[in-house]
């Protein structure tokens, strides 16, 4: 079985990132999302609430595997037997750091591939760091979710 780990922080996991799923699944039979985890980040979403809105999303598909991880890349793709990383492009500005991560990737876990797809087109201005800036100015960010995600379900109120 051909698996490949989808790594990022996923917040929150948008409809680039569904996107990038869909076509990883073109060419793998199984892709775990691996949502890492930086406590040292002010994220709009728990880890935990990132991992449930995309199980959630994905409950019905058993080619995909959504964990946590806190530790390398590299060392959480040998733990699920991944050979490849799917990284996205938008731009050449995310090409000029997907390639020296794949490098450095490539020098300290030679066995893995660095598989880097194109954003389509029509979805590739959408960030999570733009999401979030809407919704700090209160902003309506449905249309940049993937279809049925409504971000008020995995927001914990405190």
């Amino acid at each position: 079985m051909r698996t490949a780990i989808f790594p990022g922080s996923f917040d929150p996991f948008t409809k680039g990132h569904a996107a990038l799923v869909e076509q990883a699944l073109l060419l793998f039979d199984k892709v775990v999302i691996a949502i890492g985890e930086n406590v040292n980040k002010n994220s709009l979403l728990k880890a935990e609430e990132r991992e449930r809105l995309i199980r959630d999303y994905y409950t019905d598909n058993p080619k995909i595997e959504v964990i946590r991880y806190s530790t390398l890349t590299g060392d959480i793709a040998r733990e699920v037997g991944a050979t490849a990383i799917i990284r996205g492009l938008r731009n050449t500005i995310d090409f000029e750091y997907e390639r020296t991560m794949a490098q450095a990737n490539r020098r300290i876990f030679p066995e893995l591939q660095s598989v880097m797809l194109f954003t389509p087109a029509e979805v590739s201005d959408i960030s999570s760091s733009t999401i979030r800036e809407l919704l700090a100015f209160g902003r309506d960010v449905s249309e940049l979710m993937p279809e049925g995600v409504r971000l008020e379900n995995y927001l914990t109120k405190e």
